[in-house]
């Protein structure tokens, strides 16, 4: 399985690098496939890709890719004014500079400013227009500019476009479609920029603070806990009323009134916060969350004293093996390696040649890169190489689309692969810990390293084909996803219908198969320790047993999740206060920003991910002992011959099995 899979991704990695440059995505090159800017050729002091007719470039993603169907010239600097090559001929013959300016947009070594405007568009020779633009990622696009609610260029709202018509800079939009995303994309940049050695001392925070957590775990787990589980409704329950008394001071204010949807999307969020509407959301939202959490507990008090116990136990085992706690570093690495061989896989685009259009014969046609080095000049007077279109016509070519769809297959089953290593990893070292009858003295060295290596040397196709059926099912649901999108300016009520309820079940069936490969990577585990052989007498036993985990996982995660908010809202209102230069000690030390919202949602998503992946060990733990905890009672009795080999602290909280056995047992 494991051969096939790296059989696939050699084969793929072999097409983009044999038929691809991934320096094209980066850096702009012209239509003879030079890049702009490029030591030692004639492009050196032309750093700037400018387009001859940028109204065929109707999407900015296709400019980036290079696909943008015109001719593509290095420039050293981008037009500043308006004009078109008939009103350039026609200065020409009262003043020489109008070419002198025009031409440096033209192709090198045209210089024939009375050759007639038909043919110079049709052997392309210079653009009929040129428009006032900026450089953006080395390319030269439209300056856009706001006045009074208008868009202009150059002041202007129409302009011509050089074969007869009147065009309107809406035109222009279409076709760039960055206006305000060149904008807050350039400042959200700078923001990043000046701020990003506070946003990873942010995350330093939130790690130091979520380790605190869990050495914290290991002794007060359960006042602990509690604790948080009521902050946690207080805080809420706060938060409600702090909403209700905003929304009823802005109900009675006319400005107030105003709805979300009127005022559209703003990058400063606090004129949101002037809306009455808005705090009615928030109260809303909160109520609900208020709601979802008291109910929860209400009905799961008991899984919730049970899910502490284990939390404690987890606690204890994780201190005994801390190495688990930096296992998800490996894992991020290893995704990230993933993900940067995936991305230069699926970017390297085909080498997009310009095919020839000759006045001779169609065996007179070659290559762009070949039409220079042969005698075709020769053999066909008066011919030359022009740009005809973007592509290819080789077998690679005409099967790129089904090349990156398995490109993408072999994605998601690599990145599933990493995430099962992991968790097997993990419940290797965590069934170590349980399985050792005196501890810490029989815990064995390195467990983490041991329960790697057997992942590694006896699971690896087990971890490959869990992987595998994950990924199809994600492929499916990608595919879902992108009819989805097609569809929806469909009429078909019943076809949004069935695509929904195929959604809906893929999504389920993701989730079901994500629980079961998790456990069953812990039983594959378990069954290192046995001989291969587990207790469990019946394949009906098993699934209860599955069944009865599943709820006692969704109240660990209820309370771990519980945790990552209090350490992600806690490092998040500290940074806030940080960023908006309330701390009074340190307001000379807050670096100038145009949105201070960039680094504090930064701070607080990464601050929530890095808390995720502590706690996801937490989580791994408590899963593997409680499996393991089922298998102990199977196994053993309690006897000195048959001695149990949970804690003492775990079999008391359990009531001496019983209450385990029937736990364990679905009844």
């Amino acid at each position: 399985m494991l051969y096939v899979q790296t059989h696939n991704l050699v084969a793929l990695r072999a097409l983009a690098w044999i038929h691809g440059d991934p320096r094209k995505v980066v850096y702009p090159t012209d239509s003879h496939g030079q890049f702009c800017g490029q030591q030692g050729t004639p492009n050196a002091n032309k750093a700037i890709l400018f387009y001859f007719n940028i109204l065929q470039c109707a999407n900015p993603a296709v400019l980036i890719n290079l696909q943008c169907p015109t001719t593509q010239l290095c420039v050293s600097k981008c037009p500043d004014r308006f004009a078109t090559y008939l009103d350039m001929q026609y200065n020409y013959r009262y003043n020489k500079s109008y070419w002198e300016y025009y031409k440096q947009f033209c192709k090198p070594g045209f210089d024939n400013p009375k050759k007639p405007v038909a043919q110079v568009l049709r052997d392309e020779d210079c653009p009929s227009m040129i428009v006032p633009s900026r450089p953006f990622l080395q390319r030269c696009f439209p300056d856009f500019i706001t006045r009074n609610g208008t868009l202009t260029v150059a002041n202007q709202t129409n302009f011509k476009d050089g074969v007869g018509k009147t065009r309107s800079v809406i035109d222009l939009r279409d076709a760039a479609n960055l206006l305000d995303a060149k904008e807050v994309g350039m400042k959200i940049f700078e923001d990043y920029a000046s701020s990003w050695y506070w946003i990873l001392i942010g995350l330093v925070i939130t790690m130091v603070v979520s380790l605190l957590f869990i050495l914290l775990l290991r002794f007060t787990a359960g006042v602990l806990l509690w604790l948080i589980i009521f902050g946690v409704i207080t805080a809420v329950g706060y938060g409600i009323w702090h909403c209700y008394w905003e929304f009823s001071t802005l109900r009675g204010k006319p400005d107030a009134d105003v709805t979300i949807s009127d005022i559209g999307f703003q990058t400063d969020f606090r004129v949101y916060l002037q809306l009455s509407q808005t705090w009615l959301v928030f109260m809303i939202s909160l109520s609900v969350i208020e709601a979802i959490i008291v109910i929860m507990l209400i009905f799961l008090r008991r899984r919730v004293r049970i899910a502490i116990a284990l939390l404690k136990e987890g606690s204890k085992a994780i201190g005994y093996i801390m190495s688990t706690l930096f296992y998800p570093i490996i894992t991020f690495f290893l995704l990230a390696i993933c993900i940067a061989y995936w991305a230069v896989t699926a970017v390297y685009p085909p080498d997009y040649r310009c095919s020839t259009r000759h006045i001779c014969p169609a065996k007179c046609c070659y290559f762009l890169t070949t039409f220079s080095q042969t005698n075709v000049t020769k053999v066909c007077p008066g011919s030359q190489c022009t740009f005809a279109f973007y592509g290819g016509e080789s077998l690679y070519h005409r099967y790129i689309f089904v090349l990156q769809l398995c490109n993408l297959l072999v994605f998601l089953w690599l990145v599933n692969f990493t995430i099962a290593l992991g968790q097997c990893t993990l419940a290797g070292a965590f069934a170590s810990y349980y399985w050792a009858l005196k501890k810490p003295n029989d815990i064995p060295a390195c467990p983490l390293f041991s329960s790697f290596s057997r992942a590694i040397r006896y699971h690896t196709g087990s971890l490959a084909f869990g992987s595998l059926i994950l990924a199809v099912v994600q492929m499916f649901r990608i595919v879902l996803e992108y009819l989805d999108h097609k569809l929806k300016g469909a009429h078909n009520a019943f076809a949004r219908f069935l695509l929904c309820c195929l959604k809906c079940c893929f999504w389920c069936l993701e989730h079901f198969i994500k629980f079961m490969n998790r456990n069953a990577y812990i039983m594959v585990m378990l069954s290192a320790f046995f001989s291969g052989c587990l207790g469990f007498s019946s394949t009906l036993g098993f699934f209860c047993l599955l069944c009865r985990v599943a709820v006692l996982d969704k109240v660990t995660d209820f309370l771990l999740f519980l945790g990552k908010l209090l350490i992600s809202g806690s490092v998040g209102v500290l940074a806030f206060f940080f960023f908006t230069r309330k701390i009074p000690v340190i307001q000379e030390e807050v670096p100038s920003l145009n949105y201070y919202w960039v680094p504090l949602l930064t701070v607080i998503f990464g601050s929530y991910l890095v808390a995720h992946g502590f706690f996801n060990v937490y989580a791994m733990c408590v899963d593997t002992l409680f499996l393991c905890f089922c298998e102990d009672l199977e196994r053993n009795d309690g006897s000195s011959s048959r001695p149990y080999y949970m804690s003492p602290g775990l079999h008391k909280i359990l009531r001496k099995g019983e209450q385990g056995a029937k736990l364990c047992s679905g009844s």
